[in-house]
């Protein structure tokens, strides 16, 4: 129906007569003269109707906008003073000699010059993405996949899937299940991930995998989540730690390089306790140069307990965070209202120092709680975390889960508040992060069940749980994690030590995982993976602020989709069949 894409119109079709379908995009009516913007998923090109062909032109007459529209007609060069250097057809324009409405077009629930909301969008999502800006998302979304398989195929990788009806298994979110008609009262679970089959394809010889595979999870939402998400998905075998980091580092790199034209360099590496120390975050945004300082040396000796008690708490930590240039930037009113932003992460206040002149001694310092620091703590203070004239100094003083995060969130606010994060891209490699974290008094894997420890034994696990480390890996880029995996256990003995650490009981782990662990005696080679979140890498790629917004038919933050009205009512007849009663709301 078409013999070129109307974005793709240019100088070289000068003189030709060509064929264009698409829709119409604005439509202007000078009069004697009509113009058509007219838009396919290319782009757009003007395409003007004139007089000397009245038959066509009464048709145009009639456009509107969304109209679906086929035209013939012959390219010509703009006047000189016409040429739109905005538009990339912007230097021709087609004389319209055929016109053919494929379709008409209601009037349109919502606008395309303006902002609508996002449920609104997502109801009418057919037309959300024929915005250019909606189009040209999901054309680089296609652009990222075809260049990730393109690496990883070069790489000897193969693509493999894996099943999406499978076993229940603690990924740490809730499953989705569905019921199964055969086996009444049983259920299969959508995959949070393929991770069990990856490391049974490994145990299977593939050697490398790689898959672009949806993932589900029944948990809250936010604009980096979904309940479903697509996974860049890869496993190896007798591959360390390292390689599995240098296979996928190229292939971003690769990535950026070939479609936006950036050289990310080499990235470098941190640990996990060096990120929530310095960033307060395992996934540091390392544009913000604003970093924590502990200080619970130089305070723990002070006569105010806000300070010396969590100062002297194994448990506790005080830090500061030093915000160049802020004194005059930020009034009592700001503060105050960064003390109450703290409190959202447990934090009981926001005690503050202002450096009005540092030369002046005690006499430039201003602060609350100036009459409770001795002078030479207040000198350490400054000296430490390099002062200067015009800066504040922000403290957090609690237990150190509460300072971390508090901190952490109030660094990377203030950075953006103040302006102060630069405009380019930091991806780095957070490593050695714990094994496990504790909650409520039980050991639970800070990754999952399957990640192996760095250089221990399992005798030396069970010994020293606590301190262990895992052989893990995330990377990051700009605050956001692209991905993370690990070295995984391949080792029967290791592993059943892991579940037996996690609480999980020998006929637990039988009934969850026992086709893993009976493969496990079979020869298994030591094999490591990482995932990347799709979504969030082309997110991250297209300056788009939600995954929503790079994903076709997205669901709402409460899960639900308002195109199809799902999740919907499954109908009697289905529930029987599948044995499965309706409890009423007034029972629950």
């Amino acid at each position: 129906m078409r013999s070129v894409f109307c974005g793709q119109v240019n100088e070289s079709h000068i003189g030709e007569e060509i064929t264009l379908c698409g829709w119409v995009n604005r439509r202007r009516d000078l009069g004697a003269v009509i113009f058509v913007d007219m838009r396919d998923r290319e782009g757009l090109v003007q395409v003007v109707f004139d007089p000397d062909l009245p038959q066509v032109l009464d048709v145009a007459n009639t456009l509107r906008n969304e109209f679906c529209i086929q035209v013939k007609g012959k390219v010509r060069a703009r006047p000189e003073s016409q040429v739109n250097k905005d538009m990339a057809t912007g230097a021709v324009e087609v004389l319209g000699l055929e016109l053919n409405i494929l379709n008409k077009s209601a009037p349109l629930p919502i606008d395309f010059n303006q902002e609508n909301s996002e449920e609104n969008r997502l109801k009418y999502r057919y037309l959300d993405l024929r915005r250019p800006e909606m189009t040209e998302r999901l054309r680089f979304r296609a652009k990222v996949t075809a260049a990730v398989r393109k690496s990883l195929e070069n790489q000897g990788f193969m693509d493999i899937e894996t099943p999406i009806l499978t076993a229940a298994t603690p990924e740490g979110a809730r499953d989705y299940l569905v019921p199964s008609r055969t086996h009444k009262g049983s259920f299969f679970a959508l995959p949070q991930s393929p991770q069990l089959f990856k490391q049974l394809l490994m145990m299977s010889g593939m050697e490398r995998y790689y898959q672009i595979v949806k993932c589900f999870r029944d948990e809250d939402l936010r604009a980096d989540r979904q309940p479903e998400f697509t996974q860049i998905d890869i496993e190896t075998s007798f591959m360390t730690a390292e390689q599995v980091q240098d296979v996928t580092e190229t292939m971003i790199r690769e990535l950026f390089q070939e479609l936006l034209n950036v050289d990310l360099g080499k990235f470098p590496h941190m640990s996990y306790h060096e990120a929530m120390t310095r960033f307060g975050s395992d996934k540091p945004d390392l544009r913000n140069p604003l970093e924590i300082v502990d200080v619970a040396d130089i305070l723990k000796d002070v006569e105010f307990k806000v300070f010396n008690g969590p100062a002297n708490d194994p448990k506790g930590r005080v830090a500061v965070i030093c915000v160049p240039g802020a004194a005059d930037k930020l009034s009592r009113k700001n503060i105050d209202e960064y003390g109450k932003f703290v409190g959202i992460y447990g934090a009981k206040g926001l005690a503050w120092l202002k450096v009005n002149d540092i030369d002046a001694g005690m006499d430039g310092i201003q602060s609350p709680i100036l009459k409770f620091l001795p002078e030479a703590a207040v000198s350490e203070l400054l000296t430490r975390t390099n002062a200067s004239s015009g800066d504040i100094i922000f403290f957090g003083a609690d237990n150190y889960t509460v300072v971390t995060e508090a901190l952490g969130a109030l660094r990377l606010k203030l950075g953006e508040d103040l302006g102060m994060v630069s405009d380019e891209w930091k991806p780095l490699w957070v490593v050695d992060f714990p094994m496990f974290e504790e909650v409520d008094g039980h050991l639970h894997a800070l990754h999952h069940p399957f990640t192996a420890p760095t250089n221990m034994s399992a005798e030396q696990l069970r010994a020293n749980p606590t301190t262990a480390l895992s052989n893990a890996y995330d990377m990051v880029l700009n605050g956001v994690e692209l991905g993370g995996g690990s070295v995984r256990i391949h080792d029967q003995e290791m592993q059943a030590t892991v579940f037996n650490i996690l609480g999980i009981s020998d006929d637990e782990a039988k009934e969850k995982f026992g086709f893993l662990l009976e493969a496990l005696r079979y020869g298994t080679p030591p094999h490591a993976g990482l995932a990347f979140g799709l979504d969030r890498l082309v997110m991250l790629m297209t300056g788009a602020t939600s995954i929503r917004d790079v994903m076709a038919f997205p669901k709402t933050t409460t899960a639900a989709c308002p195109l199809t009205n799902a999740p919907g009512q499954a109908n009697p007849e289905q529930l029987v069949e599948l044995g499965i009663a309706k409890i009423s709301k007034d029972s629950e």
